[in-house]
């Protein structure tokens, strides 16, 4: 008597891995953006004050 249930381990393996491929896709860190955001409004802020002399 044959078994027809197919073994269930390679549709979980490749549902694994996939999801391990997920999570290696973070979002880009905004650091680099806040830093230069708040360069930009120190620059600003030494032209203003240079000016105003």
């Amino acid at each position: 008597m044959s078994d027809n249930q197919p073994d269930p381990s390679g549709n979980t393996e490749a549902f694994r891995a996939f999801t391990r491929t997920g999570s290696d896709a973070e979002a880009p860190s905004k650091i680099p953006y806040v830093i230069g955001g708040l360069v930009a409004v120190v620059l600003v802020a030494l032209i203003v004050v240079l000016l105003l002399r």
